[in-house]
Formats: structure tokens, C-alpha cells, sequence
């Protein structure tokens, strides 16, 4: 299992990148489906078995052993390399988009490729799913809405798009207008806020695992041709040559922070060393996939 908790930290480490999402690195390293079945299993079947005292037969039912590496992973990367990432990005933005663009950029052959065959469908999936993730990306965030549905809506959006691959939990929050509001919440524990968001992200996800585990079975190639095309458009987002737009966000009790609300974007200058940097990080991105994908080929973590 030490191969499957190494994907758990990468996964952990991709949600601090704006445009990255653990669904990516899971659909990269080829554990995406069982993922989402694993997901999927925390069902009323589930819950029965633990009620009857059956654990054993519970924790068989919802792959937990499986599980629980994973998310370990995931839960220890978050709090420990993930820290490292938010460093990066606060000082070293764009050389830490230029690792993660190569990443990206080469592991669309290795999603695409588990396509079986490729026709005017997938195809015409591809670019559907590579327009919508554009048109995400170039969305103008919307105005902050403490309605107790509409936030009940983010938290099932914001989870449907983490564990989708190409789209980002955060990044939809922040179109939605209630990324503020939520880093708000959070610091202040407002439970007004906290329990409608966190009751949408519970629902997102177990409907939203089912959903996606039902057209993984009837329509495999279509649905990897369209998280193909997720995939290519969160390099929009991904991009390194880019400004941010900001706005400062009021903390009770903690200093203001300043939030991404979208991006002007701009192409590289030659003759200067930092692009240089940035196309050498691009480079070793990609041999990083090819590294990860390697280590996932041989692994037997995934069956």
C-alpha cells in the first residue's frame, strides 16, 4: 500500500494549486474509478451494516482498507507538504505554475490514452469538456450570497469539482462569489454558515460518485474524453505568464488575506532568465509524470 499512500499525498498536495484538483492526480496514477466506487459504497448499505454491529463486513463493503491509505495520504500531504506549496505559491508563483503546467500538460496523453477507442464521439466529448473547463476559467466571479441554499449549493458544486479532474474546489467558490465568505466562516466558526456548506458537500459527494460511476460503466470512453478536455482547459488557469486579480478579505481575528478573483494572462518574454526558469520547471514537471506514471504502471496498489 505505500505506492497508494504516495498518491494520496500528491493528491493532498495538487488541491492547494488554483486549477488543480486531486481528481487529476487520481485520474493520472489510474485509481480515479475505484475512487469514486469507493465513495460511492458509503451508502445506506453501509451505514446498516455498521448499525448491526457488522463492521467487518462495513469496512469490506466501502474498500476501506483501500480507502483509508489513500485518504491518509491525502489528510497528511494537507497539512504537512501542502504547507510547502502555499509557501511556493506566495513567493515563487510562477515557477511553482511552470512545474505543475508540465505535470498537466503531459499527463493529458496518459489520461487520453485510456480512451479505447477514439470516434466523432469522443472527440466531440473532448471538446465539450475542454470548452466548459475554459469557460469556467474565464467566468467573472459572482457577488457573495449567505443564503442557506445557495451556500448548501456551493458546498455540492465545490465538492463535484474537487473530485472532478481539471476543475478546482476553491476556484469554483471563488466564481460562485463565496470563497470570501466561506474563509470567513471558517475563521470565525460560523456555524450558519459551516453547516449548510458542509451538509452540500456530503450530499455533492455521495450523489455526485454515483452519478459518475454510473457513465464511467455505460459510457467509459466518452466520460475519460471529457475529463481529457477538463484537463487541457485547466491549463487556462495553470498557465505561469499570468497577473492575478485580487481582492482583501477581512479575517475575524487574523490579518486581512488577499483572494484571487481571476487573471490577466500574457505571453513569455525570451530574452528574459526567469522565463527560462520557468520553461526548465515546465521540463521537470513533465519528467515528473512520466516518473509517477511509471511508478503507477508497476504498482499493484491499484487493482
Amino acid at each position: 500500500m505505500t505506492g497508494l499512500f504516495f498518491k494520496g499525498l500528491a493528491m493532498g498536495a495538487a488541491n492547494v494549486i488554483p486549477g488543480v484538483s486531486g481528481g487529476t492526480i487520481a485520474l493520472i496514477t489510474g485509481i480515479y474509478e475505484r475512487l469514486i466506487n469507493a465513495i460511492k459504497r458509503c451508502d445506506l448499505t453501509a451505514a446498516r451494516l455498521f448499525l448491526k454491529g457488522e463492521w467487518k463486513a462495513c469496512w469490506a463493503h466501502v474498500d476501506g482498507q483501500w480507502l483509508t491509505t489513500l485518504l491518509a495520504g491525502v489528510a497528511i500531504s494537507i497539512v504537512s507538504l501542502a504547507r510547502l506549496f502555499e509557501f511556493l505559491l506566495e513567493h515563487y508563483e510562477s515557477y511553482t505554475m511552470a512545474f505543475f503546467f508540465g505535470l498537466i500538460l503531459l499527463s493529458i496523453l496518459y489520461v487520453a490514452r485510456g480512451v479505447s477507442r477514439w470516434s466523432t464521439t469522443t472527440y466531440l466529448a473532448l471538446l465539450i469538456g475542454t470548452a466548459i473547463a475554459v469557460g469556467i476559467a474565464m467566468l467573472a466571479p459572482a457577488s457573495p450570497n449567505d443564503n442557506m441554499l445557495y451556500v448548501f449549493l456551493c458546498g455540492v458544486l465545490a465538492i463535484s469539482s474537487m473530485i472532478l479532474p481539471g476543475l478546482s474546489g476553491s476556484f469554483v467558490l471563488i466564481l460562485l462569489g463565496n470563497y470570501a465568505l466561506v474563509l470567513g466562516a471558517i475563521s470565525s466558526f460560523s456555524l450558519g454558515i459551516l453547516i449548510p456548506l458542509a451538509l452540500g458537500c456530503a450530499f455533492g459527494l455521495v450523489v455526485f460518485s454515483h452519478v459518475l460511476a454510473w457513465v464511467f460503466k455505460r459510457y467509459a470512453d466518452a466520460t475519460l474524453a471529457v475529463m481529457t478536455g477538463f484537463v487541457i482547459g485547466s491549463l487556462v488557469v495553470i498557465w505561469p505568464w499570468k497577473n492575478a486579480i485580487t481582492h482583501t478579505v477581512e479575517r475575524a481575528g487574523k490579518p486581512p488575506r488577499e483572494v484571487v478573483t481571476s487573471y490577466e494572462w500574457f505571453m513569455p518574454q525570451l530574452n528574459d532568465s526567469s522565463t527560462w526558469i520557468a520553461l526548465s520547471l515546465i521540463l521537470a514537471g513533465a519528467v515528473a509524470i512520466m516518473l509517477m506514471e511509471k511508478v503507477a504502471g508497476s504498482s499493484n496498489d491499484q487493482e
